[in-house]
């Protein structure tokens, strides 16, 4: 059974009580959700405003994202108010508030900390607005009605796979040296991703194929503030100087992203080591051209054009007064409420597949060539 579905089994039961004590909302709150839901299920004016609040330029996807949600919303015949929150928290919470008081009937977010959001939330939904997650979920709140992202489960698996099987290619048989980083621990999808890898990875670790010579296996223990290459890079050049010393070999390290991937190469490459098959995520055109080099093993293609085009048919779907597509109702519990997604699927790439995957993607099919 997935971590997911046993946290959604224990968290649904949780819910289940705070409903007998009013879910803990006061009346008026609980209407005015109610109010909310029935403006969104009414639809709304085919030229309104719609936010988008994202987080951080922390990579590739997050920019690209800018640019699309700005040109598809126009092409839709929206006011789009796309904003980017560099300052931190603060600053996302003060942009989705500006956007609830500048009418927005649907608020697009993708957070920062999806935990910290929850007054300038539940302040969208009494005004009326839809309020849908995007690529991370929003937590420990009522008022998200929507998640739209890739199975962020299934790109850990992913990448728990390939790092098997890049290791396997190299060497047949195990056991193989590895270490495990995560992402940044107020990224709901950080534990996420790591919940994925480690599904497929745990078993090899109990029964001896995979060794984590540092010792290092928790979610804690693995996790990168703010996903930034210089914590990796400086984590890595830790577990190097402690763990690998003389010629003990790293077999493979699991990266969650294509930033990271790049800093724990450079580390490898800095002390001297051969480098291990490493993982990544988000097609980063830097990875893309490594991974054709023969450098970074694999990546995961997330591509941001369908995400974004898929959230803006959501909208759509909620301006004419329907019910957008959702495929998934009991997998992302997010402490409060199980929230309806609407998941796409993430696609490994390596050097074997790289030409196949980014057929047609007009940056990254001219470096597979």
């Amino acid at each position: 059974m997935h971590m997911r579905h046993i946290t959604k089994a224990l968290a649904i039961t949780a819910v289940a009580g705070l409903a007998l004590t009013g879910c803990g909302r006061s009346d008026s709150t609980q209407d005015a959700a109610e109010a909310g839901d029935d403006a969104a299920a009414s639809g709304f004016d085919a030229s309104a405003v719609i936010g988008v609040s994202l987080p951080q330029k922390t990579s590739e996807n997050w920019v690209l994202a800018e640019n699309l949600f700005n040109d598809g919303l126009t092409e839709a015949g929206f006011q789009g108010d796309v904003q980017f929150a560099n300052g931190g928290v603060a600053e996302q919470q003060n942009q989705i508030q500006a956007m609830v008081t500048k009418g927005a009937k649907v608020i697009v977010v993708g957070a920062i900390d999806g935990s910290q959001l929850g007054t300038q939330l539940a302040a969208a939904k009494e005004s009326g607005a839809t309020v849908i997650a995007y690529d991370r979920l929003l937590t420990n709140t009522e008022d998200v009605d929507y998640y739209v992202a890739f199975d962020n489960f299934k790109v850990g698996e992913l990448q728990g796979q390939a790092l098997l099987e890049g290791m396997e290619a190299k060497k047949k048989n195990g056991p193989y040296n590895i270490e495990i980083f995560a992402g940044s621990p107020d990224d709901n999808n950080a534990k996420v991703f790591f919940d994925g890898a480690m599904s497929v990875l745990q078993p090899k670790i109990d029964d001896g194929t995979l060794k984590v010579v540092s010792g290092q296996t928790s979610f804690e223990q693995a996790v990168t503030q703010g996903w930034k290459a210089e914590n990796a890079q400086k984590r890595m050049d830790t577990l190097i100087a402690g763990s690998y010393s003389g010629k003990t070999a790293i077999d493979g390290v699991l990266s969650p992203n294509d930033t990271l991937a790049r800093a724990i190469i450079t580390s490898v490459k800095q002390a001297g080591k051969d480098i291990p098959v490493v993982t990544g995520q988000d097609s980063e055109v830097e990875s893309v051209k490594s991974i054709m080099a023969g450098e970074q093993y694999s990546t995961i293609n997330k591509d941001t054009r369908n995400l974004v085009e898929e959230t803006i048919k959501m909208v759509q779907s909620l301006q004419k007064g329907e019910e957008p597509t959702v495929n998934d109702t009991d997998s992302y519990d997010n402490g409060v409420k199980t929230v309806p997604a609407n998941l796409l699927e993430p696609v490994i790439v390596t050097k074997e597949n790289a030409a196949e995957a980014y057929a047609g993607n007009e940056t990254l099919e001219p470096l597979t060539q």
